[in-house]
């Protein structure tokens, strides 16, 4: 029916800022994805850096792109 889509949390490290607030992540399980930040993040203005661990919401249908929730200090 009309369900919301499962989102599947992972952690990893930004490896690359590219343009636009899209960086490349490189998951702990060794696959790497395209993450963009959230709404939330872009709003307070949290400055995501090469190296900086995250945690990114990726969706079960598209595992190669996803938005990055959090950032670990």
């Amino acid at each position: 029916m009309g369900g919301k889509e499962e989102k599947i949390e992972f952690e990893g490290e930004v490896t690359e800022a590219l343009s636009n607030g899209k960086y490349r992540v490189m998951l702990d399980n060794g696959h790497e994805a395209l993450g963009y930040t959230a709404g939330r993040m872009r709003r307070y203005r949290i400055r995501i850096l090469p190296g900086d661990r995250v945690q990114i919401e990726l969706s079960s249908y598209d595992l190669t792109r996803g938005r990055i929730v959090y950032r670990h200090r």
